[in-house]
């Protein structure tokens, strides 16, 4: 039986790629050109499967696809693809979930203490020259994160992987607002399932970690921006439009709240000039949730893992639908 034929929309580690052509013929895009919706559309008219890691896809996109059997991404977020319509052509969509859960608890974590104790914009004012023997020992506050309430907005994998740093490292008290209860966490760290308004009326920090839908988009805006204290602290690692930025950039520039640590916006990367860039109360990264050499590379490997198996005509391990 001949091999399948396999598209990537861009080169992945040699792990991945040698599992992939050992049973795939493989097509990869050549990055230094700008890949089309009608370039890509041209792309998936012939092949078994398509690995389309940062682009999406609708039923639009793979009309003349007549062969295609699987679509993977090596992301866990998947709020760029119609999984439903897909499925109804018979198209499984597959992510990579597991793997890049302690990374990204890592991370968010760092944005949780680099929002409290303001490292980003205290570094960049040592780096400017702005340290000085004239700098008041107050301009240089942050707040404190040890023993303080940490309140969770979405509690899934990776929020409790934050919730166990946040209990077992800080002491830490553990609030979370979720659609379900989640009883093992609440016997394991001693959280507290609450409402909405009132995590955020009394949570020191609030990390946001539930995905994009059009019932969480901006879940977090004036109103709710509004409960929170003025010492609080907001932290994004899901996608930006979960919180309106714009009303959240109001709040920053009015010191409402004390300050973000955001590594997920509404655009990206951000634009230059962007109101965001002029805050001094903020901690920005370039959505490097998993940007780990390791963990990309297993996230890698499990795409191309469920990319093999849907066009072998299996169901992915990690299929959506």
């Amino acid at each position: 039986m001949s091999k399948p034929t396999v598209f990537l929309a861009r080169s992945l580690p040699d792990a991945a790629l040698n599992h992939i052509s050992q049973f795939c013929h493989l097509r990869i895009w050549d990055e230094s050109k700008p890949l089309t919706r009608e370039a890509l559309a041209h792309e998936l008219a012939d092949v078994d499967g398509a690995m389309l890691t940062g682009i999406g896809a609708d039923t639009e996109l793979v009309k003349h696809a007549s062969k295609l059997k699987v679509i993977s991404t090596a992301t866990v977020g998947y709020d760029g693809f119609d999984v439903a319509g897909l499925a109804e052509q018979n198209i499984y969509v597959t992510n990579t979930p597991y793997v890049l859960d302690e990374t990204v608890a890592d991370l968010l974590f760092g944005l949780i203490l680099s929002g409290a104790r303001r490292i980003a914009p205290l570094h960049e004012q040592v780096k400017a020259g702005n340290w000085t023997k004239q700098t008041t020992a107050q301009s240089l506050y942050g707040q404190d994160v040890y023993n303080q309430t940490l309140g969770i907005v979405g509690m899934g994998r990776i929020g409790e992987k934050i919730v166990h740093r946040a209990k077992e490292g800080f002491g830490m008290k553990i609030l979370y607002h979720n659609r379900s209860s989640r009883p093992e966490v609440e016997k394991k760290y001693g959280a507290k399932k609450v409402e909405l308004h009132e995590l955020l009326e009394q949570a020191d920090v609030v990390v946001i970690m539930v995905p994009l839908t059009e019932a969480t988009k901006h879940l977090i805006g004036k109103e709710e921006l509004s409960k929170m204290k003025e010492t609080a602290i907001l932290v994004n690692g899901a996608r930006g439009a979960v919180i309106d930025e714009a009303a959240l950039i109001e709040a920053l520039k009015q010191k409402t709240i004390f300050g973000a640590a955001l590594d997920v916006f509404e655009v990206e990367p951000l634009p230059p000039g962007h109101p965001l860039l002029e805050l001094d109360n903020v901690t920005l990264t370039p959505h490097i949730g998993s940007a780990t050499a390791a963990t990309r590379e297993a996230m890698a490997l499990r795409a191309a893992e469920n990319l093999v198996a849907g066009a072998l005509g299996q169901k992915p391990r990690d299929a959506l639908s």
